[in-house]
């Protein structure tokens, strides 16, 4: 059977952490965490555990997992968030193909729990993630807040069954709190690469997404939960279109 190493990113995470670590310590033979010097109990928690626990400032999310993935001592690595945790049937899944690795990359379903409710339309589920990767071939890319594991071209990609728990608001606060910050990462991400400030970007596309999610992606069947999400989600996309066209203005007229 192949090892296999989990990496795990963290800043104050002593709500999610043992979740985390928990389900991955029968399936992993290596788990790293790279932390951002967390002020509460994350690394004394991590201490329980047989991990190889770093320190190291937070440049961006998409750096920080290209940083984690560098002390992965084994070819495959699997890469997860703090608040997520594997399901029973992807624990198994993935110890099947330890085995024998037939693909160079896995991709698994992400099933995100809001205010305690499992979310399954509003375009929150399959939410498919490459996440098990042969890390010759894989990077984390995209743009930050949002990375995403970009495969080299040609690779093989299989699929593992189960699910990735994503454990991701314990309440609407917390949910509003994160926009603020996302938005904040997005607009000024979009500012550096030269993008311009549309008004139908600021206000048409927080309609669309709104129509989307909760009529189109059927968010309505998520009732309460999925209307929130739906209007918040575009809310979202209004915020970070108006920061931007703030960073556009003062850099203007500077």
């Amino acid at each position: 059977m192949a090892s296999l190493s989990a990496v795990i990113i963290t800043y104050n995470e002593e709500k999610n952490i043992c979740r985390c670590l928990e389900s991955l310590k029968d399936v992993a033979d290596e788990i790293v965490v790279v932390d951002s010097f967390s002020t509460d109990k994350t690394k004394e928690i991590a201490a329980r555990y047989n991990v190889k626990f770093v320190e190291h400032e937070f440049e961006g999310y998409i750096e920080q997992k290209n940083y984690a993935f560098t002390f992965a001592s084994n070819t495959y690595v699997l890469s997860l968030d703090a608040d997520e945790a594997l399901s029973p049937e992807l624990k198994k899944s993935i110890l099947t193909a330890k085995k024998d690795f037939t693909a160079d990359a896995y991709s698994i379903n992400r099933l995100t729990s809001y205010c305690g409710k499992w979310i399954r339309h509003c375009g929150w589920y399959p939410d498919r993630k490459t996440r098990l990767v042969n890390k010759n071939i894989g990077h984390w890319g995209g743009t930050n807040p949002h990375d995403k594991m970009i495969i080299d071209e040609g690779a093989k990609i299989d699929h593992l069954n189960g699910d990735l728990l994503h454990y991701s608001y314990y309440t609407r606060q917390d949910h509003l709190k994160q926009i603020e910050h996302f938005t904040e990462i997005g607009a000024r991400e979009l500012f550096e690469k030269g993008k311009k400030y549309l008004w139908i970007k600021m206000y048409i596309s927080p309609f669309a997404k709104f129509v989307r999610d909760y009529l189109i992606k059927a968010g309505f069947l998520d009732g309460k939960a999925g209307y929130d999400i739906s209007r918040f989600s575009a809310w979202a996309t209004f915020k970070k279109y108006k920061k931007l066209k703030m960073l556009r203005d003062g850099s203007e007229k500077s």
